[in-house]
């Protein structure tokens, strides 16, 4: 499929996986809009990787909890390339505490950015994705790994999936791909925050490859999921190295 024309926005994607997926969606040919939640500095960075490999790319900050922020994060990519082809939801906070100890402030964060910041992106996917195009989320692994310390996080992208799959049914007649990507341990600030060297080990050893994922894996897989894989649709698709 050429992706001469094609444009794609990447919620989250100044920095981990986001960025990755930037990256590899401008080398194949993609006109991307990064967006970020406030650190200019990392979307800048990205911004200067991708048009010093040739690609072209804008920076357009957005709460992505925030309709109307959102909305004029749309309308800037249309403004400055002419429509939207695919959206990827990478923009996520994962704080890690035992249930009976999460202080409610910190999980409504948690759900307002993970959950309510993909219902509000997604809607406006749905409105504004040309056909042919493709919607792809992020949910986790750590739905199925039944992690202790992560209930909050995976009961946000346990809603994920849902808003997912009944959106792929929503879109019937569209020619819109909708998808979601679970990853498993990745080796990104996010996933290393907070933890030890024993416990980074012992995740490690989970998988049969016997090793954590890189952000480009899991770009590997957007990228498929955004361009060729248009059989496609309604899925969850894991990439965890076989841990589960």
């Amino acid at each position: 499929m050429s992706t001469s024309q094609r444009v794609a926005i990447i919620a989250g994607g100044s920095r981990g996986i986001g960025r990755e997926t930037s990256q590899r969606l401008a080398a194949e040919g993609y006109a991307v809009v990064v967006n970020y939640a406030s650190n200019k500095d990392d979307a800048d960075a990205t911004i200067a990787t991708i048009t010093a490999n040739g690609g072209n790319a804008i920076a357009v900050q957005a709460d992505v909890a925030d309709e109307n922020s959102v909305a004029a994060l749309f309308d800037a990519a249309e403004r400055e390339f002419g429509g939207v082809d695919v959206v990827v939801n990478a923009a996520g906070i994962m704080p890690v505490s035992p249930l009976v100890d999460l202080d409610l402030e910190v999980l409504d964060r948690v759900l307002r950015t993970n959950l309510r910041g993909t219902f509000v992106v997604d809607q406006q996917a749905a409105r504004r994705v040309r056909a042919g195009g493709a919607i792809i989320n992020f949910s986790s692994s750590i739905s199925r790994f039944a992690r202790p310390g992560y209930s909050a996080y995976a009961a946000s992208k346990g809603g994920v999936e849902a808003i997912t799959l009944i959106l792929a049914r929503e879109l019937r007649g569209r020619d819109v791909t909708v998808n979601v990507v679970a990853p498993g341990p990745i080796a990104t600030e996010l996933f290393y925050q907070g933890k030890d060297e024993q416990t980074l080990k012992r995740m490690a050893a989970e998988p049969p490859l016997e090793r954590i994922g890189t952000p480009q894996e899991i770009a590997d897989v957007v990228v498929f999921l955004a361009g060729p894989a248009r059989w496609i649709n309604g899925q969850v698709i894991y990439a965890n190295g076989g841990a589960i």
